[in-house]
């Protein structure tokens, strides 16, 4: 067995320096924005013959596919299993369609996922899909929420599944940077290869995670969609989830564990890295010189500063010895020493960017240990801390307001069962919810719980019959009282609903195309060429299509199901002008207004995300799509947030592979979503 901690000295570590091999990106040629390369690369040249013979293929599957969304129609169970037979027809399609194609073996595999399409096609049109009761390796695919795109993902199925049988572990893998993984390559990986890891009775699921962007934005999403269809089909154990991966999946596995702690029983990150700025200099030895807004928008995905929410998530990290990426842990390992708490990493020795074999049986055996006891939704204690409500909850804490987005807040939550008592200290918090589950509450009954928060005593709520109990707490001129977050004001940032422009690509959206003219040209070509540009780029980095719609055919359905992306400006856009004075920008045909300082509306526009003022359940983002550009695309660690809630663009500079023009002015709004 491998010892679970090593010292390491200065020539060791330096060594591990010198001869690690760079795999999350070329290294130091990567770092010029002007001279970025292609993600995803250009394939090869398809032969015309090779072509029209996948083209006859994919056009008879497409109509197979639009054959039973007609026959289907009153059959609802077998209607939702059309993306299991997408997902290959996209897979070739996509392939052929983008130049996505990097091996002559590609052809082949192509043509045998049509074929494997068509045969689910016509099973299920026989009313039959024999693939939800398969073992071993199975392909199955969703439709995503976010833009009604069918995505893929794999899974691996123990010997003896039975549906409807008994609950069973589950483990998601993240899989490592693959910038021609298309959907072509990733289906035909899962349905060949079983992973680093399969343990026994358990299902391994591998998402797709939308290409290569680490399991961010829509990457993100994609493991809830995957896992929320997973579980219509396969009896899944809520409390033995946990997360794993390696390289870029490692980091992928860092982010699931300190953002998401309360939902896993165990975590287990392989190389990979684990923020931003640090991870840069060290393993791209680039030069950082950050705006003030983006080095606050790293707090989103920098692992390091939730590193205290792995307090209650058991937590098994790897290395190789020589691999460079063993930065990723090592940093780690530094935070949560500052908060008390040692990290477990198993160093393969020897190793470079691979696990040894050695140390695949010590994870196994810890992590089989940590399973048989399985996730603890009601903790004693719950640690907590966060920089954004898009991650405001661990096991029964959840965080619903906040006195300033993007500083450190802050929760140290505890249960006294033999006081009747529930404290907590805060900071930077402003509404809190503590929910425990049925089953787990530890108070007495027959009275009321006392919660003392910040030294103020509060009397909670009853316990319910059912041993759960809820409590939410708000903060009102410096002092906490009784009530939900909502109940004090109608606007303000909550989780789903804070910002900044990213957020707003991480739930259904739907692009809003100007029809009207406007008298200001420049703002007119610019919107148009970011819009197209948007629409590209999505397709390219999310594997999916952007729903759009003219401003004239929008309707009441739209507007409270999607969040809208409006392009143009408010002379040519018609819902941009019917939302007029409700934004907190004045924009007309002559000036951009913001706050105290104005800007000229022939050559600058904003752009922003802010509460649809005709739906404040959903966001409106004015002219812009995910906001990390070409240049980000190169390393994973730099696939952050570039812009915060708003911005004005000076459109007389041009767009670069960062920017979509020279950024003039830029912020975030206060915590009721007005300027500061």
């Amino acid at each position: 067995m491998i010892p679970v901690r090593k010292l390491w000295s200065v020539t060791v570590f330096l060594f591990s320096v010198l001869t690690a091999t760079v795999l999350l990106a070329d290294g130091p040629k990567d770092n010029i924005p002007d001279n970025v390369r292609t993600v995803p690369p250009p394939g090869i040249e398809v032969p015309a013959a090779i072509r029209a013979e996948l083209k006859i293929g994919i056009d008879s599957l497409a109509k197979h596919i639009a054959d039973l969304k007609k026959s289907l129609v009153k059959r609802r169970e077998l209607l939702d299993l059309l993306p299991d037979i997408e997902i290959y027809h996209k897979a070739a399609d996509w392939a052929l369609r983008y130049n996505q194609m990097y091996r002559k073996s590609d052809f082949k595999i192509a043509a045998e996922l049509l074929k494997q399409g068509a045969e689910r096609a016509a099973q299920l049109q026989n009313g039959d899909a024999p693939w939800l009761t398969q073992s071993g390796l199975v392909v199955r695919g969703y439709r995503s929420s976010i833009d009604g795109s069918a995505q893929p993902y794999g899974l691996t199925i123990p010997p003896g599944f039975v549906p409807g049988g008994a609950p069973l572990r589950l483990d998601f893998w993240f899989h490592g940077r693959g910038e021609k993984l298309s959907e072509l390559s990733f289906i035909n990986g899962r349905q060949r290869t079983v992973g680093q890891f399969a343990p026994p009775n358990t299902i391994v699921l591998h998402p797709y995670g939308r290409y290569s962007n680490a399991n961010k934005f829509a990457g993100e999403m994609d493991l809830f969609e995957a896992l929320a269809h997973a579980k219509k089909f396969y009896p899944i154990d809520d409390r033995r989830i946990s997360v794993r991966g390696f390289s870029m999946g490692g980091a992928a596995c860092w982010q699931f564990a300190v953002h998401y702690p309360g939902k896993w029983f165990a975590a287990a990150p392989g190389a990979g890295f684990s923020e931003t700025p640090e991870f840069l200099r060290f393993f791209q030895e680039e030069t950082l010189n950050p705006t003030w807004y983006e080095r606050k928008l790293w707090h989103m995905y920098d692992c390091t500063d939730y590193a205290i929410n792995l307090y209650n998530l058991p937590t098994v990290a790897y290395s190789g010895e020589n691999d460079r990426q063993k930065q990723a842990a090592d940093i780690m390992a530094e935070y949560l020493a500052k908060e008390g708490l040692t990290l477990t990493h198993i160093i393969g020795p020897g190793m470079g960017h691979k696990y040894h074999a050695d140390a695949k049986i010590e994870i196994e055996e810890r992590l089989a240990s940590i399973a048989r006891r399985g996730r603890n939704p009601a903790p004693n204690r719950v640690r907590f801390a966060t920089y954004t409500l898009r991650y405001n909850e661990s096991h029964w804490v959840r965080l619903d307001a906040l006195e300033e987005h993007w500083s450190r807040a802050e929760i140290d939550a505890q249960i006294f069962q033999s006081k009747n008592r529930l404290t907590a200290t805060t900071e930077n918090i402003s509404a809190v919810t503590f929910t425990i589950p049925s089953g787990y509450v530890r108070f007495d009954q027959s009275t009321r719980p006392t919660v003392i928060i910040d030294g103020n005593e509060l009397a909670g709520a009853p316990v319910q019959t059912d041993l759960s109990w809820t409590g939410s707490f708000t903060k009102v001129n410096g002092k906490w009282q009784s009530a939900p977050a909502s109940d004090n004001r109608e606007l303000f940032k909550r989780h789903g609903l804070q910002g900044p422009i990213d957020d707003a690509f991480m739930s259904s959206f739907l692009f809003v195309k100007p029809t009207g003219t406007s008298p200001n040209a420049a703002v007119v070509k610019w919107a148009e060429n970011e819009m197209q540009r948007a629409q590209k780029h999505w397709q390219l980095q999310f594997r999916g299509s952007a729903r759009i719609k003219n401003d004239t055919e929008v309707t009441a359905e739209d507007i409270a199901e999607h969040n809208l992306i409006l392009w143009g400006d408010p002379t040519n856009n018609r819902l941009l002008q019917r939302l007029g004075s409700k934004l907190p920008i004045s924009w007309n045909s002559g000036s951009v207004v913001v706050g105290n300082r104005k800007f000229d509306a022939k050559s600058h526009a904003p752009v922003l995300v802010f509460p649809n003022p005709l739906n404040p359940e959903r966001y409106i983002v004015l002219n812009s799509g995910f906001t990390y550009r070409e240049f980000a695309y190169l390393n994973n660690a730099r696939q952050v947030p570039m812009l915060p809630d708003w911005a004005i663009v000076d459109l007389r500079q041009p767009a670069t592979s960062q920017y979509p023009g020279k950024v003039v002015d830029a912020g975030f709004f206060d915590e009721a979503w007005q300027f500061k």
